[in-house]
């Protein structure tokens, strides 16, 4: 398993802005485990170039069977049910987070990660 100690580090991080845009609070959770970097795999997958991205199929990364099997491609309306909780979105994920319960932060989010190209 990964060093857990970096998890902090990696959420100071997440405030640095990327390619001019201001990441929102809520994606520290998100930086933990994710890079925003193409090719840049941390524990999780890159989520650069996520929007129109089918779940599952970034090469290189080793997606849990259920993921795999979904079809979901990522848009804002996926990424909003997926981020409220990836678990009821696509039982049987590895993805350890249990979701942002607060709309405009998921909104927000959801955004950022659409702006990832």
């Amino acid at each position: 398993m990964r060093d857990l100690a970096l998890i902090p580090l990696l959420t100071m991080l997440a405030a640095v802005p990327v390619q001019g845009q201001s990441r929102p609070p809520a994606f520290a959770q998100c930086a933990s485990c994710h890079s925003t970097e193409p090719g840049k795999t941390v524990f999780g997958p890159s989520l650069h170039g996520v929007g129109g991205r089918k779940a599952g199929s970034l090469p290189g990364y080793d997606y849990s069977p259920a993921l795999k099997k979904a079809k979901i491609t990522w848009n804002a309306a996926s990424l909003d049910r997926w981020l409220a909780s990836p678990q009821k979105t696509v039982p049987g994920t590895r993805m350890p987070f249990g979701g942002i319960q607060d709309p405009a932060a998921r909104r927000a989010l959801v955004t950022y990660l659409l702006t990832l190209k």
